[in-house]
């Protein structure tokens, strides 16, 4: 192990490395300084050619968030309805994977094990393949969710309970594995003090498995933000309950051919996880490897 270490932290691994990472930034570099480049000159040079002759503007920016014209993005109005379909398919599956993951790491029941396998195996379902069942349900005012001819806020029910279901069998499985590796010892303390299993979940469990659950947070919620096939199905595309990946599908215009509204508007659109990422980032490895060593 200590010379695999040593290797890694070599210099011919650092230069390959960094090779790597320049060739991973660069098409991401060029799409960043193409959304400051007008529009005549994106259209027709190369994003390297500003290097030799500088024109930077905004312009595009200002159109994509608040243009006023029928073409223009207007980005700024569905920012409010990507935060309202992202943040409740985030904290749904969360919270109701971390009551299941406890459940099936320390609850012995009847049927525990196999449950565990067939969760598991639900992953492989993909949410593509459930669409028209979903679309079905959902028109006959299934359960506790709204008719699919209602209007409005309503249409974010049908986002909420498909990405909630469909995140579920992820979630359960990591939070399970890292619930399962804690030390028995300090919870079997924890009961013969007399804990309960709600002292057990908020003051013992929970701030121990804070790692696990910011990483489901921040994979969960890239996911759903860049999501564009269900909230273009179940939100119904309307201007009132659209996402910003659904009107990012519109900016490049009838012949797709608007690029600098494009170039920035992806920036626009990936600002928001970008920051959550960095902001919880600290957690996010220590999470995704949570449980995988026992010992």
């Amino acid at each position: 192990m200590n010379g695999v270490r040593e290797r890694l932290a070599s210099r011919g691994f650092s230069v390959i490395a960094v090779v790597i990472a320049v060739l991973w930034t660069t098409p991401t570099f060029g799409l960043l300084l193409s959304s400051f480049r007008p529009e005549g000159e994106i259209k027709t040079t190369g994003w390297w050619t500003t290097f030799g002759s500088p024109h930077l503007t905004l312009d595009n920016y200002g159109e994509v968030l608040f243009g006023t014209g029928n073409a223009s993005g207007r980005l700024a109005d569905h920012l409010v309805n990507s935060v309202v379909i992202t943040l409740p398919s985030v904290l749904f599956p969360l919270v109701l994977a971390f009551f299941a993951a406890y459940a099936l790491a320390w609850i012995d029941f009847k049927g525990r094990d196999a449950l565990v396998v067939g969760i598991f195996a639900l992953q492989i379902v993909p949410l593509q393949m459930a669409l028209v069942p979903l679309l079905k349900l959902f028109s006959q005012g299934w359960l506790f969710l709204p008719a699919w001819d209602s209007t409005g806020p309503a249409r974010f029910g049908h986002v909420w309970f498909a990405h909630t279901v469909f995140a579920l069998p992820f979630a359960v499985f990591l939070l399970h594995n890292f619930l399962a590796a804690l030390p028995r010892e300090l919870i079997e303390a924890a009961r013969v003090d007399g804990a309960s299993h709600g002292t057990l979940l908020l003051r013992i469990v929970l701030p121990l498995a804070r790692p696990a659950l910011v990483s489901f947070a921040i994979l969960q919620f890239i996911w759903v933000w860049n999501d564009l096939l269900v909230a273009l199905t179940l939100s119904g595309g309307t201007a009132e309950t659209a996402p910003m990946t659904v009107k990012l599908a519109a900016l490049a215009g009838t012949r797709g051919n608007e690029w600098q509204r494009l170039t920035a508007g992806a920036f626009v659109s990936a600002l928001v996880p970008v920051l959550v990422f960095f902001a919880l980032q600290r957690h996010f490895a220590r999470g995704l490897l949570a449980g995988s060593v026992k010992g």
